[in-house]
């Protein structure tokens, strides 16, 4: 029962995990590599300095996923293993 709840909660984490990248690289590819020297092209800077911005917020949740998913999968596997080893005996 308690391996099964440990599966649930780093599967909620992996699939936060994955739609985060996903978000993240669909923000990339809008990204454009240029340097606006003039002022008829401020509003392009403007766009681009608000998707870096936002590509920029999401570092802290994607450490604080990857790290919880991480974490949880040494312990799902950890119980599993140690089930594995007291069924043996």
């Amino acid at each position: 029962m308690v391996l099964t709840i440990v599966a649930v909660i780093f599967g909620v984490f992996a699939i936060g995990l994955i739609v985060l990248l996903i978000y993240k690289s669909t923000l990339l590819m809008h990204r454009d590599d240029q340097l606006f020297l003039d002022d008829a092209s401020s509003h392009m800077h403007a766009e681009q300095t608000e998707l870096l911005t936002k590509v920029n917020r999401l570092t802290i949740p994607m450490r604080v996923l990857s790290i919880g998913s991480g974490v949880f999968l040494m312990v799902l596997a950890a119980m599993w293993f140690y089930q594995k080893l007291n069924a043996i005996q």
